[in-house]
């Protein structure tokens, strides 16, 4: 790890000011910056700590009905949060599925938000990686593909999001608040994480200086909560990345039909994939294994391994999207046996 300054701003303005700085990098819990950092894949001249920013720790139900979260919110504290749990529970499955107990306990929500792919090529300072190093072009691409993207991908990079938090999020519509040089703006998540084209290098929305201050859920992202599922599958039971994952969430008219649908997927791009046509075709229609097989085919139109060695993750998305479907009109349940370490799994 090669040497740099420390800083610790007492307030955002100042934060901001000192992110400004070229070669400059946030710090909230490092699970995902340091380890970068001892491996040689980030080198920061400066880490500007934001630990101990004021203002960025709760969690809050607005009058309005949205809720918003303190980017510094650990991920445990958020999902084992009584009242968020109970509104949106398929963001408190997500987050618990991801890493383990400990990461989790430290781990914040915007630096979730910020977490950079798993992609081995990435990691590895020495091979070619068109992220790392714009232009040396991208290792992943005729090798060990397994993991890397079905859809959204390019020639110049095949790499997928690992995040589990952000794919219901971007399926509830959420907006990120963030706090720049030019004063405060927002971004729903949806248009937050960048698809790689020609620059896999810009991987957010954020700007030189830019810093996430927090997460906001709008008001009808609570109507989902009696019919949302997220569900996950992975090479191990826990502490594992998702292979493919699914957040489905359905509102039920009287009459059984789906009012509104919501549906992304991740493990299959450089952004949770979330497709407005998959959604439309759900609207109106009796919540059925044909329905949920026509959303699916809709959310994985365009999709195209970048070898044989995935070529498996678009039928498995396939299916683990028709499954979340049917979870999610079954009902969320009250209490079962779901992902480790799972709110449901609570009595």
């Amino acid at each position: 790890m090669r040497t740099f300054d420390y800083i610790r701003p007492a307030s955002v303005p100042e934060a901001v000011a000192a992110g400004q700085v070229p070669g400059t990098a946030f710090l909230a819990a490092g699970t995902n910056l340091v380890d970068l950092m001892k491996g040689g894949v980030a080198t920061p001249e400066r880490v500007v700590d934001i630990t101990r920013l004021p203002g960025l720790s709760s969690i809050e139900r607005l009058p309005d009905g949205a809720t918003r979260i303190g980017t510094l919110v650990r991920n445990s504290d958020l999902a084992h949060d009584a009242m968020f749990e109970k509104t949106y529970p398929m963001v408190a499955e997500a987050l618990l599925a991801g890493a383990s107990a400990q990461l989790r306990n430290a781990a914040t929500v915007g630096g979730n938000l910020m977490q950079r792919t798993r992609c081995p090529f990435f990691t590895d300072a020495v091979s070619p990686c068109n992220k790392r190093a714009p232009g040396s072009g991208c290792a992943a691409l005729g090798h060990a593909t397994r993991i890397h993207a079905v859809q959204g991908w390019s020639d110049h990079c095949i790499a997928t999001h690992p995040s589990d938090f952000c794919v219901p999020l971007a399926a509830l519509d959420a907006v990120v608040e963030i706090a720049g040089p030019d004063g405060a703006r927002e971004v729903p998540l949806t248009a937050f994480h960048h698809l790689p084209g020609d620059h896999p290098e810009r991987e957010t929305e954020l700007q030189p200086g830019e810093l996430i201050t927090g997460l906001r859920l709008p008001p009808e992202a609570a109507s989902f909560r009696g019919h949302a599922r997220y569900l996950k599958v992975r090479d191990r039971t826990s502490y594992a990345f998702a292979v493919v994952s699914a957040a489905a969430a359905l509102t039920l008219e009287a009459g059984g039909r789906i009012g509104q649908a919501r549906l992304a997927l991740g493990g299959l791009a450089l952004k949770p994939w979330r497709v407005a046509e998959a959604e439309a075709a759900l609207s109106g229609q009796a919540p059925s294994p044909e329905a949920f097989a026509k959303a699916a085919a809709a959310a994985l139109a365009g999709a195209k391994p970048t070898g044989e060695a995935n070529a498996f993750k678009i039928e498995l998305a396939r299916r683990v999207a028709i499954r979340a479907l049917t979870q999610a009109a079954a009902g969320t349940p009250a209490r079962i046996p779901a992902l480790p370490a799972s709110p449901f799994g609570i009595v």
